[in-house]
């Protein structure tokens, strides 16, 4: 059974969902003013991948992720670069878009924009004034915290220690510091909407609870984000939902980790980050980033643990998958039509589904779930020594791309991953991360010659000739793999 970390109880919990087989679920999207850092790449696909599981395990998924179109940041923008507030939105948009689609991460089912929301965003502050839980401030709204006694619920966060974390916006007009805003009058030139209040703009925190609400229900199954928004964002919207609708909220709050560099947190504000855009074009040993090496990295690290972010992660898990895409083009290439050692391959077939079901159901440990798959590896490349047969080895492949479908892995073919580095697989010629030059890069017809003519000298036993052209095409970035048929592949 799946259990997951609640962080509202603080403990790992059996899951079980409002509605039998059916899940609802919001995870906070982006504000779209800028590109997507790494950050925001590991939070979108460790809910994709837990919306996938969750559908690999039988239940029909209802996943809303919402996108922030009307903020200060977004405002900040435009007026600096002297452009509509809708032309950063369109652009960053279209930023996400492209880099969600490069790491293969799915639409949601539903993705609400605030601006989309306004009559229910006015109808849920409107709530909360009647309710005694918010006040007007001459064109400004804002949720009175010491109305709610339970804030803090979600945090665990003392007063004293709250305003630490907090957006606390500068208003001597407010009530309590703690106080935070729910609609903003608008000044000259920005976006704006009529209200009872005048005209003006939603606050941050509510368009959250008025979008998970009008499409989720007034309590649903799970919220999602990174540890970043637990506070204040996500304590700010458990109060306010709760007090508007009288109701529990969400059910199960899950948050991922952040990403470190130097194990300090990624983020904008330090300046020290990278954009999904600028990982997807660096360079390692001459080869590009591509999505499963990526989503391998990524996963790799349980998603509530932090993640440092380095060179040398992203080499380690592409020469996992070259480990993994080496055995699947050998079992393309088996021939043999029955094995006397095709017995064992059913039981470790039935331990990988047993062990990877139990690793995703213990608070969705992608690790494990991944060590798992090594195991198989190691197990197959074992049994290919003594010989499988060509359907037990389709057999095998098609475990690995099946189960491996929920973590977005293994979904290449043999010529996809090694042999077309223009696809973005491998760098062909060009320069290497340590910056030195690679050498002209050859056409495959030159590379085709050289390979016969190092499989002629080797039958003839002229090794010497041999070594200088496998030397001679490794200077070109050209790696060989000489196979048990005396035939030889290679791959850039």
């Amino acid at each position: 059974m799946l259990k997951v970390y609640n962080t509202l109880s603080g403990e790992k919990e059996s899951f079980t969902p409002l509605v039998q087989n059916r899940v609802r679920m919001y995870a906070c999207g982006v504000t779209v003013y800028d590109e997507c850092h790494l950050g925001h790449a590991r939070s979108a696909l460790i809910f994709d991948v837990i919306r996938k599981y969750l559908e690999f395990s039988g239940y029909a998924v209802t996943y809303v992720r919402n996108f922030t179109d009307v903020d200060d940041k977004i405002i900040t923008r435009a007026s600096k670069e002297g452009v509509p507030s809708q032309e950063i939105v369109d652009r960053y948009l279209r930023a996400y878009e492209r880099d969600m689609t490069r790491l293969g991460v799915a639409p949601a089912n539903l993705e609400p924009k605030a601006t989309e929301h306004i009559p229910e965003i006015i109808d849920m502050i409107a709530t909360l004034i009647e309710k005694g839980h918010a006040y007007q401030l001459n064109g400004d709204v804002y949720f009175e915290v010491a109305t709610f006694p339970a804030y803090g619920r979600l945090s665990k966060r003392k007063p004293e220690d709250m305003l630490a974390g907090a957006r606390v916006e500068v208003d001597e007009r407010k009530r309590s510091p703690m106080d935070f805003a729910l609609w903003k009058s608008s000044k000259p030139g920005e976006p704006a909407w009529k209200s009872p209040w005048g005209a003006g703009r939603p606050g941050w925190h509510i368009e959250c609870s008025a979008m998970s609400t009008r499409h989720l229900g007034e309590t649903f199954d799970i919220h999602g984000g990174g540890m970043d928004l637990i506070f204040p964002h996500h304590e700010n919207e458990m109060a306010q939902s709760c007090a508007a609708t009288g109701k529990e909220f969400a059910r199960y709050w899950l948050h991922n980790g952040f990403v470190q560099i130097n194990q300090e947190k990624m983020s904008k504000s330090l300046g020290n980050f990278f954009t999904i855009r600028e990982v997807f074009e660096k360079w390692n040993y001459g080869e590009k980033v591509t999505a499963e090496v990526l989503r391998y990295f990524l996963l790799a690290t349980h998603y509530r643990s932090p993640l440092d972010f380095s060179d040398k992660g992203l080499q380690e898990a592409k020469r996992a998958l070259d480990g993994f895409y080496g055995l699947f083009q050998r079992l393309t290439e088996v021939e043999r039509t029955d094995s006397t050692s095709d017995g064992p391959v059913q039981q470790s077939i039935d331990r990988l589904h047993a062990g990877f079901r139990q690793a995703m159901d213990d608070d969705i440990n992608t690790p494990a779930a991944i060590a798992e798959f090594q195991s198989l590896r190691g197990e197959t490349n074992r049994l290919l020594e003594v010989g499988l047969s060509r359907h037990v080895a389709k057999d095998i492949l098609k475990t690995f791309r099946d189960i491996g479908r929920v973590l977005g892995l293994f979904q290449l073919s043999g010529d996809e991953w090694e042999f077309n580095p223009r696809t973005g697989a491998t760098g062909g010629g060009r320069p290497r991360e340590s910056g030195g030059p690679v050498a002209a890069e050859l056409t495959d017809a030159e590379i085709e010659q050289l390979i016969t003519e190092r499989n002629q000298a080797r039958s003839s036993k002229d090794f010497a000739k041999a070594d200088e052209i496998r030397k001679r095409l490794a200077q070109h970035g050209i790696t060989i793999e000489d196979r048990p048929d005396g035939t030889s592949r290679w791959k850039r």
